[in-house]
């Protein structure tokens, strides 16, 4: 079968598809991976064909308006900002789009690439899937953030629902511009969105951990909760020397990285960062988009290492909560500290907390060394973190994500 993945965003949205990618390569298929240029050679080196949708996310999040999400920035400012990057992102992939999907027969799509998917195989009657990194569709068995307390809180929000439902937007006309180009009828944003979350055609899978999100007994059918899809590491990637020279030196260190966030100036964060180490403790930094960097006797900074190499050799991990990472602490049996900045991410801190595997967590904008020192002390001193965590990987690595995509796709 010609299988052609979509995914769109930061590294977390798109590595976790290079794994399914190897594995249902193993299985016989042809699969190419649409993405954006950044990711061009993970995507070849899982042995899959790279296909190009325009844009680069690590410039968007650099730029004013991504700086501007980061920080937390709400009001209009924080509105308009996420309005125009929205706009950008609907637009970009709607370009990419339609050449990248030619010839699939099949069609399996993350969240940035939902809307236009859905609408391809719709438009050419071919099989689609939407794979999900977080939970998506609704259910009234938990909430996705905090609830406003106050009557005038719930009235805004409610108004704002209301809003971007019934309101012409930006990216709403956009995506209305992509449904004439491929042929169907132009609805906007939040029609597409009800008709996918309802369309029993279309199947919805998630990649994470049914122990830690199980799946809602209120979902419709044909949606389900099938255990994390890992990146994909060749077998002959070898670890840097230096790097296992310092690992071998002394105690397992702490993971000090923030993926593809920047929740901060580099040189101020990584001085917090070193500053919030309870004194004695080694630590590995990971440089990633924010530039966190430092070095000593007990600190050495590393770029891109594989997280499952690196976390089960961490006495802990911090990080930005990202749904991938907080897998692959999941995974490597390790006691999690979030700083949050964005989108799902304080979704995935309060579950780990709520599980056991991690003793708390600061957003971003809240972070202080002082803050940070007590929870990176709570998660290496107190066994029960550890012992926790243990129990949790055994559960996350005895389940098979990658199979239960490659069944749906053979059951059609």
């Amino acid at each position: 079968m010609r299988i052609v993945i979509a995914a769109v965003g930061s590294t977390g949205d798109v590595a976790p598809y290079t794994g399914l990618a190897a594995h249902l390569i193993g299985q016989g298929h042809e699969v190419a991976i649409a993405t954006q240029e950044l990711f061009a050679d993970v995507v070849r080196a899982c042995g899959a064909e790279f296909r190009l949708i325009p844009g680069d996310i690590q410039a968007a999040m650099a730029s004013e308006d991504g700086e501007q999400l980061q920080r937390g920035g709400g009001g209009l400012r924080g509105a308009l900002a996420t309005m125009r990057l929205a706009r950008q992102l609907v637009e970009t992939v709607g370009e990419g789009m339609i050449t990248a999907t030619e010839g699939a027969e099949a069609l399996l799509v993350n969240r940035g690439a939902v809307f236009h998917g859905y609408l391809l195989a719709k438009a050419r009657g071919i099989p689609g899937y939407g794979l999900e990194l977080f939970p998506m569709l609704p259910t009234t068995e938990f909430s996705f953030g905090d609830e406003p307390n106050s009557l005038a809180g719930k009235a805004f929000h409610w108004l704002v629902d209301q809003a971007v439902s019934r309101v012409r937007t930006p990216p709403d006309s956009a995506l209305r511009a992509f449904q004439k180009r491929i042929g169907l009828k132009p609805t906007g944003l939040a029609a597409v969105d009800d008709a996918a979350a309802a369309d029993l055609d279309w199947t919805v899978l998630h990649g994470f951990s049914p122990t830690l999100v199980p799946r809602p007994g209120d979902w419709r059918e044909n949606s389900d909760v099938v255990g994390y899809w890992w990146p994909h590491r060749s077998p002959d990637w070898q670890p840097p020397a230096r790097l296992v020279d310092f690992l071998d030196a002394g105690p397992p260190p702490v993971f000090v990285g923030f993926g593809s966030m920047s929740p901060g100036k580099a040189e101020p964060l990584s001085q917090l960062v070193l500053d919030a180490l309870p004194p004695g403790t080694r630590a590995v930094f990971q440089r990633g988009w924010a530039g966190l960097s430092a070095q000593s006797d007990d600190v050495i900074t590393i770029d891109e290492v594989p997280h499952d190499w690196l976390f089960p050799r961490m006495a802990a991990v911090v990080h930005h909560g990202g749904a991938g990472t907080t897998g692959a602490g999941l995974r490597a049996g390790v006691p999690t500290v979030s700083v949050p900045v964005l989108g799902d991410q304080p979704f995935w801190s309060r579950r780990l907390e709520k599980l056991g595997t991690s003793p708390g967590w600061i957003p971003a904008g809240e972070l202080t060394a002082s803050g940070l020192r007590a929870l990176i002390t709570r998660a290496v001193d107190e066994p029960y973190y550890r012992k926790k965590a243990a129990r949790v990987a055994e559960s996350v690595n005895s389940e098979d994500g990658f199979g239960h995509v490659a069944k749906a796709l053979e059951n059609g």
